[in-house]
């Protein structure tokens, strides 16, 4: 009785509608979990995917309700359901391919699709695949055999309208659920998988829909007298290069290694008797080392790819979200890669232990022009390398090597670490037994500071690596912290470990929290503690005078920090500044928190000069963030090329082949190439030193070569050309 009760429900329109829903959610979710990794951690996080593609069906399918022809109504419920299966089965292809899914931006492009699918589409197939399109070729052949009847019966606008309402429902629960999970989802979106993860494909789409929109109408809208005004504002602050540094590491390599969450109050820090940082306390304090102790971070909402941002076009990130996921994909730049590319012949790379996709990263790094990206594909899947964000700092350092050897030198290449990001997990076996961290109250802090220590070893190997293998000779190694770690709300907690009383703690106090490390090591260097106030904007300028290159043709925000006309101050992007005399709390100037930099009083009355100093700083801050907006979500770029620089061209890369493409240089340079395994005739991944407990087993097992036969065999290889440069000279 219940199944012909069942089929007689099928029979009508309702039924047949909730029979199209009920089956589209469960190969939706089926496709969740055995094509997407979505990295779902939780039941409650499940309990959301499942709901999230209800929402959408039922108001996609509901359409067809609003049609009065049964027929008709059939037909487009089938034809919207097709449709919303070939979106579904799309992503599923591109994702396999990709790790990743597809923009709208990519659907109405394509020339874009082509390349990573066309030929190759075929080979993406799986037999699963044809469990998405089943139930349609069962419903439309029991339609057409009349197995299953067409209901006749006339509906009116109350149902459709019913069903279009449940929909609304069921989204805005589905929308509220998210945020309770992952709040701001849609305002900080760092990963397009959190979309799906937490809103479906459909929403998803929807929203890059909308997103894509907005960007194409704010392009629309670009004036270039706006790009006068902004250039004529960073040329008139633009400090000049100082002639005693200005070169001096022309030529080198560029070693960039990114401290995630790592705070200035970690060095020379001991806790229980102990440095926290005892090698990166030793790079801080080198006589090679140009150290700055007052170097603030200045990211917003995108955290990480903000101060990626910076670093690599020496612009904010935008007030709103991470220009990254935003604009990242479309946007011309002026970035690092491309003009030591076509100024200096550098060859660039990432290596990240996350997935690509994370910051939007696989796509906005070929547009700053990054000729090779490796992401978590390229290194160890063992589910044991991995914690937290991506695979352990160690094991990203070793398994780098091999990679980072085969780069044409003179290269640009960046370190992104993972291990030290919140909530700072270890596995026990990673722990160094002779360090025992703090025992607070909050957990975040004890383990903050055994990540820490775990990050300072990664860093120590990776330098006995460069040591050994003879790069550090010829490289220039910029280390930098990229934002917090432990958050305001931790500090009073911490506040006794760092010398301060929680009961005085305040929003000085916090301000004060915000400063990174940053360093500059080279042998060539001359090495200085420097106190002035500097920040992230000032790294690129910086960067590129020790290179030789001079950044006046650029559009920064940013200055040179080693300019005798350096002006020392700093703007957050919450509007918050920091100079050498005053922190200006937000952004209302003597209208709101001022303090004593350097003796932490707050300023009650103010004088002349005070006013008049710290009017000015307000006025400079606010129209650097908004001039640097303004270029960003404009895209003002595209219409200024300076003289010399050759706008990137995204399709000229390809992170997919990414080793093939270094084997195929070496074999076509041959004697001519450059690259570290070049100069070894053999690999260097054996000088590589590491005690991290994953590797070990791995390592017995490789036949390892001393090390002084490798530095030998360079150390003749060295006096080889040496001699036949003599032999020239002398012709």
């Amino acid at each position: 009785m219940k199944k012909k009760n069942l089929i007689n429900f099928i029979e009508t329109r309702t039924g047949f509608f909730s029979l199209l829903v009920i089956l589209f959610t469960i190969k939706y979710i089926f496709a969740a979990y055995h094509d997407f990794n979505l990295g779902i951690s939780d039941p409650y996080q499940h309990i959301i995917m499942w709901l999230s593609p209800i929402a959408t069906a039922i108001l996609l399918f509901s359409i067809g309700f609003y049609f009065t022809k049964p027929i008709i109504s059939y037909c487009v419920m089938i034809i919207l359901d097709i449709a919303n299966t070939g979106l579904l089965f799309a992503n599923i292809l591109y994702y396999r391919q990709f790790s990743d899914f597809i923009t709208v931006k990519t659907i109405t492009n394509a020339s874009k699709v082509a390349p990573g699918l066309g030929k190759s589409a075929v080979a993406l197939l799986q037999p699963t695949d044809l469990l998405l399109w089943l139930d349609l070729l069962i419903i439309i052949f029991l339609l057409i055999s009349k197995k299953i009847i067409i209901e006749e019966k006339a509906y009116g606008l109350l149902t459709p309208f019913t069903i279009t309402t449940f929909g609304i429902f069921i989204l805005i629960l589905n929308i509220f659920l998210a945020e309770s999970s992952r709040p701001r989802l849609l305002r900080t979106t760092f990963d397009r998988s959190y979309i799906v993860k937490y809103l479906g494909i459909d929403t998803y789409t929807i929203y890059d829909g909308i997103k894509n929109e907005q960007t194409e109408q704010v392009n629309r809208n670009a004036n270039t007298a706006d790009l006068n005004k902004i250039m004529t504002f960073t040329r008139q602050n633009k400090s000049p290069a100082n002639q005693k540094y200005f070169g001096v590491a022309k030529g080198k390599n560029v070693i960039i290694i990114h401290l995630e969450s790592f705070q200035q109050f970690l060095i020379d820090l001991k806790v229980n008797g102990k440095e926290v940082t005892p090698f990166l306390n030793s790079i801080y304090h080198n006589q090679h080392s140009l150290s700055f102790a007052n170097f603030y971070h200045q990211v917003g909402i995108g955290r990480t790819s903000d101060a990626e941002t910076m670093l690599e076009t020496g612009t904010y990130g935008i007030s709103d979200g991470s220009l990254f996921t935003a604009l990242g994909s479309t946007n011309t730049f002026q970035a690092a890669p491309q003009i030591l590319r076509q100024k200096g012949n550098y060859t660039s790379a990432v290596f990240h232990g996350n997935v690509g996709t994370f910051w939007n990263r696989d796509d906005v790094y070929k547009n700053l022009g990054y000729n090779y990206f490796f992401d978590q594909n390229y290194f160890s899947h063992d589910k044991n390398d991995h914690i937290g964000y991506g695979l352990k700092d160690k094991l990203m350092f070793a398994e780098s090597i091999k990679y980072l050897e085969r780069m044409q030198q003179p290269f640009y290449s960046k370190f992104i670490t993972v291990t030290n990001h919140t909530p700072f997990d270890m596995d026990s076996e990673d722990l160094d037994p002779d360090f025992k961290t703090a025992q607070t109250s909050d957990k975040s802090i004890n383990n903050y500071f055994e990540t820490a220590h775990y990050l300072d070893q990664a860093v120590h190997e990776f330098f006995n690596y460069l040591q050994k293998s003879g790069l550090i000779k010829n490289s220039l190694i910029v280390i930098y912290g990229d934002h917090y770690g432990l958050t305001n709300s931790e500090n009073e907690t911490l506040a006794p470990i760092v010398g301060e009383s929680s009961d005085t703690w305040n929003v000085y106090n916090n301000v004060q929290m915000q400063r990174v490390p940053f360093m500059i090591y080279s042998p060539s260097l001359k090495g200085k503690i420097k106190q002035q106030v500097a920040g992230e904007i000032d790294v690129l300028p910086t960067l590129l005078h020790l290179l030789g290159i001079s950044n006046r043709p650029y559009l920064q925000f940013g200055n040179d920090l080693l300019s005798s006309k350096y002006q020392p101050w700093v703007v957050f992007r919450n509007g918050t500044i920091v100079s050498q005399k005053y922190i200006i709390v937000g952004n209302k100037g003597i209208h709101g928190l001022v303090y004593d930099r350097k003796t932490g009083k707050q300023i009650i009355n103010f004088t002349h000069q005070e006013e008049v100093e710290i009017k000015y700083l307000a006025r400079q801050g606010k129209k650097s963030l908004k001039y640097s907006d303004l270029l960003n979500n404009h895209n003002l770029l595209r219409f200024y090329t300076p003289s010399g620089l050759k706008p990137v061209n995204p399709s000229d890369f390809d992170y997919l082949t990414n080793f093939q493409q270094m084997e195929d240089l070496l074999n076509s340079l041959k004697r001519k190439s450059t690259a570290l395994i070049s100069q070894y005739h053999k690999s260097t991944t054996a000088l590589y030193k590491t005690n991290a407990p994953e590797l070990k087993k791995r390592q017995e097992e490789i036949k390892k070569v001393p090390d002084s036969v490798l530095e030998n065999q360079l150390t003749n290889k060295k006096n080889q050309t040496n001699v036949k440069k003599s032999s020239n000279n002398s012709e």
